[in-house]
């Protein structure tokens, strides 16, 4: 079809409305906002906008001389799709599209559609369709011909049949219903993945991030994996896991994670809670910050904001990783080296030249180590089933026979000591 040759002309509108307490810097949001845009194929950004709201209005969000303005910007440069790095509500979006004789996609729906096309596993792609259909559910604004679709996008940028209403709430809920029987086969079969990961006697380092942190050249480069790594919003959303060999430590095994994102839509921070599992299981959490970034500190906010909400208790051990130094200007790249050699459990790096990395893998190491506890138990001679789970994970420092049972001396970590109490 015409739209899978051509690329689809569209503009980014960040709105930044003046009576939002929480909202961001207009500046790098819109510059996120086009990287976002960026980041799916078959889209060419044509330009860009900060649009200052004083307030939101209900029927069309902007006002009417913004509205005019506007609609001659996208007429002279033949805009076919007007991406709002917002909420836009379902009247909303239908009032501008008849306004401007465009398609409209809000900030919820790009992130949507971005995820469906990075989405690798079943499990993922599994659950970026019900999180669309969850977020479509109480707009009905478009017709439901991307479901029948085996792959790619999820049909809000281009397709057939999309201006006009074609499914109702009974058919959403039936596919709903569909989709989730078959993520309950697909967790299941990753349930008996992870049991057996659990037999493996290395300790889990899951990287996380705010998305385009530099997490997946850094996973690259520590372990020779080639996980797609771009300049490029969400370039992983599937949770690649490879071992890693550090110096002191047999080894770990290196988790790499979906990126996150501001104003992340609650439906994806749901359905993608299965991928982020690896976090929750993490013995060392290694934070990735772009540290060259303005809003370094804001995206650091995001992302313990995401990982609260996913339940990551506060006392799992973490790293905190100051990435892309090379990217700053000399002067700043020695104050903020200087930052970290005095900030404890701070590190500044550079995953695309290597700087640094050796001192992360040694802290790795080390913080890995620390998590470990030594502890004495004893045994019953019924227990052998668990006595064999402790040697089978290496934990086993030292063992006496006595006359009712075993005394044993292990060395273990918070997961392995909760594994072994649930056996």
């Amino acid at each position: 079809m015409e739209h899978d040759r051509l690329p689809t002309r569209a503009w980014v509108l960040h709105p930044d409305l003046k009576t939002d307490d929480h909202r961001r810097a207009p500046k790098p949001a819109l510059e996120e906002a086009v990287s976002l845009a960026s980041a799916l194929p078959n889209l060419e950004v044509l330009g860009s906008n900060v649009v200052p709201l004083p307030k939101a209005h209900a029927g069309l969000l902007f006002g009417s001389g913004k509205i005019a303005e506007l609609k001659a910007v996208f007429a002279a440069n033949e805009v076919e799709l007007v991406l709002i790095d917002g909420p836009v509500s379902p009247v909303q979006q239908r009032n501008l599209e008849k306004e401007w004789g465009v398609k409209i996609l809000d900030r919820t729906g790009l992130i949507l559609e971005i995820f469906s096309d990075r989405a690798r596993t079943r499990e993922g792609v599994l659950q970026v369709e019900m999180a669309a259909l969850s977020y479509q559910r109480t707009r009905l604004v478009r017709a439901w011909t991307h479901l029948e679709r085996q792959r790619g996008g999820l049909g809000f940028v281009g397709g057939p049949g999309e201006t006009q209403m074609e499914a109702d709430r009974r058919a959403i809920d039936t596919q709903l219903l569909a989709l989730k029987k078959q993520l309950d086969k697909v967790a299941k079969t990753r349930t008996l993945h992870r049991a057996a990961r659990a037999k493996v006697p290395y300790p889990i380092v899951a990287l996380v991030g705010y998305t385009n942190a530099g997490k997946s050249t850094l996973f690259n480069r520590l372990t020779g994996a080639e996980v797609l790594a771009k300049d490029m919003l969400f370039a992983t959303l599937d949770p690649t896991m490879r071992r890693l060999r550090l110096p002191e430590v047999t080894e770990v095994i290196l988790s790499d994670t979906v990126g996150f994102i501001s104003n992340l839509p609650t439906q994806l921070v749901a359905a993608f809670r299965a991928t982020l599992e690896e976090v929750l299981a993490a013995d060392l959490i290694v934070h990735v910050r772009d540290i060259s970034h303005p809003d370094t500190g804001a995206q650091a906010r995001d992302v313990e904001t995401i990982l609260a909400s996913l339940g990551v208790e506060e006392g799992t051990p973490r790293l905190e990783v100051w990435n892309k130094v090379d990217a700053l200007p000399a002067e700043e790249r020695e104050a903020m080296r200087n930052r970290a050699d005095r900030d404890d459990g701070v590190l500044a790096i550079s995953a695309l030249t290597g700087e640094g990395l050796d001192a992360l893998c040694s802290a790795i190491a080390l913080k890995v180590q620390d998590a470990r506890t030594e502890e004495q138990l004893h045994l019953g001679f019924d227990e052998g089933r668990r006595r064999a789970w402790l040697f089978k994970q290496e934990v086993v420092q030292n063992e006496t026979q006595g006359e009712d049972g075993y005394e044993l001396t292990v060395t273990w970590t918070p997961r392995q000591k909760a594994q072994f109490s649930a056996l």
